[in-house]
């Protein structure tokens, strides 16, 4: 069901996909429209985040901050952007995670720093905020959102340096947990990430000048062409100069969150110099390897399902099809928490092409399962369009430990995956059968590395790669970790 925030301030969705926190674009580049260039690589991430937008230009002199509620479209319309005039620019996309779904909490954030100004946006989520706001409510420092990305501008706004660079060089080590963000001063835009690298940040050129996003397709979208991802611990200064690059935190193990690569980056997209397309088709390829099935059509669970599903396709030689379309037009506005009303929720997102399903064998391939709300009413959905078989085939492995760095899932007791062995998930569901891709699989089709030295898999597995305060851990766990296995608290 659809829930307020949580005392913890995170907030659950009817849908039952992991979401990602927000997208990030920053741009210098005086003789260009800056505020143009930043609303179309907001356009190209607005799969990162649909609740708000914004913008931050500046000319050098003032600072102007537009951000609201709704899709880029909604919130940046023709005259908005003319009145938006500016030499830099950053934006935002945001799905909240820390802090509610409001006005208040929609960025950038701006502070005064120095006689001047600051603006800054950011993807991903601190373990330590609380810690960190607590100690600047001591020192006087007024909120006036719940968002940890405010607690990060006012620790920079109120730094003593009049250097911005010496005070990221104090500040980034207080920081706790998954950041990649981008910050605006009168005449720089930096980018910044955190030592182990969980959320994404690359820096890409257009024409003599630099900018930032959180993925390739920002730069694709308005011409711009990768230069190279900001690594972990790194910040990156563009300005007048061009761009100058700086280690400040000692760089940890690499723990890029491997959701990128299996569902929230667009496919299209290159990260670790791999096209995510490519990657999620071998995903798929690997999965009919290790979970072949007899079955007449492969279907993807659109839109993330499809590259995957063309794998399984291709290696299993099981003819690929569509058997669900997508309605792209719905918002989370016609989510309605009266039982009535709900039970249409799946038939507004999907609908059946009964034609191509009825009396098939299905193989139907999807990127995860969180809850199993979707999934169980989608099986559903497919046997009463006539499907004979419905065999679920996931390009991840299930997802039993919860996530602290910014991606909207669940309490781990809400996991449909947790305590229950694949056979009860099956039952659960009403499918054919389920089969989910093994970690080991997920990790070679990356076409990277491991776990252990190139990605945060820690929803599968436990390992936190940034340690995890007791407080918060207990907020999400149903069971306790112990030295000998989970054990009831």
């Amino acid at each position: 069901m659809m829930r307020e925030p949580c005392g913890n301030g995170h907030s659950w969705r009817q849908d039952d996909s992991p979401h990602d926190e927000c997208g990030v674009f920053g741009i210098y580049a005086p003789e260009m429209d800056v505020a143009r260039l930043t609303f179309f690589a907001l356009f190209a991430l607005q799969h990162r985040g649909q609740e708000s937008a914004g913008i931050a230009v500046t000319d050098g002199v003032r600072l102007i901050v537009h951000k609201d509620m709704g899709l880029v479209s909604q919130v940046f319309e023709e005259e908005v952007l003319q009145s938006l005039p500016g030499r830099l620019a950053i934006g935002h996309v945001r799905y909240s995670t820390t802090g509610s779904s409001e006005m208040r909490n929609a960025q950038p954030f701006a502070r005064t720093r120095d006689g001047s100004f600051i603006a800054l946006a950011h993807n991903g989520n601190l373990v330590n905020t609380d810690e960190l706001r607590a100690g600047l409510v001591r020192n006087g420092q007024v909120f006036e959102s719940t968002s940890d990305t405010e607690v990060i501008a006012a620790l920079l706004a109120e730094h003593p340096s009049h250097d911005i660079r010496v005070a990221l060089r104090d500040v980034i080590p207080r920081l706790r947990g998954a950041f990649s963000a981008v910050l605006l001063t009168k005449d720089q835009v930096i980018g910044f990430r955190d030592p182990y690298g969980v959320r994404p940040l690359v820096l890409g050129r257009l024409e003599n000048r630099y900018c930032f996003s959180s993925e390739s397709s920002g730069l694709d979208i308005i011409g711009a062409r990768l230069v190279r991802e900001i690594e972990p611990g790194e910040i990156c200064v563009i300005d007048e100069e061009g761009y100058q690059i700086e280690q400040v935190v000692d760089r940890r193990r690499s723990a890029l969150c491997v959701f990128e690569f299996i569902y929230f980056a667009r496919p299209d997209s290159v990260m670790k110099g791999q096209t995510l397309y490519a990657a999620r088709r071998r995903m798929g390829e690997t999965l009919a390897s290790e979970s072949p099935v007899d079955a007449d059509l492969v279907i993807p669970v659109p839109d993330t399902g499809n590259s995957a599903a063309i794998g399984y396709a291709a290696r299993s030689g099981i003819p690929y099809g569509e058997g669900l379309i997508k309605n792209r037009y719905i918002g989370r506005t016609f989510i309605n928490p009266e039982d009535r009303v709900r039970k249409l929720g799946i038939r507004m997102k999907f609908n059946p092409l009964t034609s191509a399903i009825r009396g098939k064998r299905l193989i139907v391939v999807d990127d995860s399962i969180v809850r199993g709300n979707t999934t169980r009413a989608l099986v559903r959905v497919l046997f009463e369009a006539g499907a004979k078989e419905v065999h679920l085939r996931i390009t991840s492995p299930p997802i039993i430990y919860p996530c602290f760095y910014g991606i909207d899932m669940a309490d781990q007791h809400e996991f449909i995956a947790f305590g229950k062995t694949v056979d009860e998930i099956n039952r659960e569901l009403g499918a054919t059968s389920v089969a989910y891709l093994s970690l080991e699989g997920l990790m070679q089709a990356t076409g990277v590395g491991d776990e252990e030295t190139d990605f945060c898999a820690a929803c599968f597995t436990g390992d936190y790669p940034c340690e995890v305060p007791e407080y918060l851990r207990s907020s999400k766990f149903r069971y306790e970790e112990s030295a000998c296995g989970a054990v009831e608290d």
